[in-house]
Formats: structure tokens, C-alpha cells, sequence
């Protein structure tokens, strides 16, 4: 993929993130299963980067949890932000941060992670390379031995979902500038929006773990129909 593609599909998710905020956070007010059965086997006490963080929701579940270890949660809304900031949890730091851009890890090096999440972000990335730089920022900010967790939409097992997709044309793209796997999925609450996705396969996402240099631990399908809607990595 271009550059400038790649640069026109992170534009159009950052537009989709201002506009439709609120009516967004509205549909994230729990955890995925896949995200719960993870929480499940983290301590107490670990420190945690969470990577796309959205509304917060990731860290109130924490506090139910009596979670104590340090929390930032990074995202690129205002909007999610200023609702993830407010009745934040004491452990939990919330920063403004573009993962797209190159100097995002730079900006927080203050410590290691013991865990790095990223659900539901890893597939709103455009093009191998910024995949891969962003997935070797975060192996940069594990601590040695660190676990990086991620889950990705799987749109195609998606009956309604799958309605959604709509033509590249619908941007002025065509089927030739994008991925094999890249996807125009629609927003019918509050409005109408356009947010650009890329479906993994378990393959892609092992090569993705090799060129990064980390290891896959686990790799499992969780949540929505079927419980196959989330593709899930456990990376150490």
C-alpha cells in the first residue's frame, strides 16, 4: 500500500473517532469475552500499557477487579479520552497519543510494561509497515519476558457486519490501492460514517510476530457470533 493511501485511511478512522465519540462509547460499556478471559490471568499488581484504551472501559473493569498496578491508556480521541478521564480509577493515566505516527513510543519513556494491550486496534491499522512499526515499539516497551495481547475484528464471520462492507469507490479508492483483507465497514448510530478495517488471518498475524521478534504464546477466536467475531494474539 502508498503512503498517502495508508495516510487517507488513518485520516478517515481519526474523522470516524471525533465525530461519532459519544455515540460510540455508547456500544462499548462491557468487555468482550476473549478480553475477560484474559484480564483473568494478569496480577493485581501489573504495570499496563494499553494501546487504542477508547472510552476506559479496559481500566474501570480493572478497579472491579481491585487492580493496584500502574495503567496508561493511550488513544488518539479526545473524545474517548474525556470519557475514559472522567471517574477514572487512581491507578489509571490516560495520554492523547497517534499510534500511526513514528514518534508515539518515544513520547513515553518513563518505564517498561509487564503487559501491552491492544484490542480492537492492531486492525485499524493501514499497511504492513506501520503494523510492524507499531508492533516494534511495543516489543520495545515490554519489560524482558513481557506479554503484548491483542484481538482483531474478523468482520467476514460477521453476518452483520459483513452487510456493512461497503465499495473503496465510496472514497475515491479503488480495490488496487488497498490490502488483500482491507475492508470500508459503515456506522448507522447518530449518523452515518465510514471506518476502514483489516481482517488477519492467523498466518499473517504469525509472520507480523516473527518480524517483530516476538513469539506467539496463543492464538485463539472469542467473542461475537459463533464466539469467531475477535481473533486473538498472545505474544511474549
Amino acid at each position: 500500500m502508498r503512503p498517502e493511501i495508508a495516510q487517507q485511511l488513518v485520516d478517515l478512522n481519526r474523522r470516524f473517532y471525533q465525530s461519532f465519540a459519544d455515540s460510540f462509547s455508547e456500544t462499548r460499556q462491557r468487555l468482550q469475552p476473549g478480553v475477560a478471559r484474559m484480564l483473568a490471568e494478569i496480577p493485581v499488581t501489573a504495570s499496563i500499557l494499553d494501546l487504542g484504551c477508547g472510552n476506559g472501559e479496559l481500566a474501570h473493569e480493572l478497579r472491579r477487579r481491585r487492580h493496584s498496578g500502574d495503567y496508561l491508556g493511550l488513544d488518539f480521541s479526545a473524545g474517548l479520552l474525556s470519557t475514559a478521564r472522567a471517574d477514572a480509577p487512581e491507578f489509571a493515566r490516560f495520554k492523547q497519543a497517534d499510534l500511526s505516527a513514528t514518534d508515539w513510543g518515544q513520547r513515553f519513556p518513563e518505564k517498561q510494561y509487564e503487559f501491552i494491550f491492544a484490542f480492537a486496534m492492531l486492525h485499524h491499522i493501514p499497511s504492513k509497515e506501520l503494523r510492524l512499526q507499531i508492533l516494534e515499539k511495543a516489543r520495545a516497551l515490554l519489560v524482558p519476558g513481557g506479554i503484548f495481547v491483542h484481538s482483531n475484528w474478523q468482520p467476514l464471520n460477521s453476518e452483520r457486519l459483513k452487510a456493512r462492507i461497503q465499495p473503496w469507490g465510496s472514497i475515491g479508492l479503488s480495490e488496487a490501492d488497498v490490502d488483500t483483507g482491507d475492508y470500508l465497514l459503515d456506522w448507522r448510530r447518530d449518523g452515518q460514517g465510514l471506518r476502514y478495517v483489516h481482517q488477519y488471518g492467523e498466518e499473517e498475524l504469525a509472520e507480523l510476530a516473527q518480524e517483530a521478534d516476538f513469539t506467539v504464546v496463543e492464538t485463539f477466536y472469542s467473542d461475537g457470533e459463533g464466539g469467531r467475531l475477535g481473533l486473538y494474539g498472545v505474544w511474549k
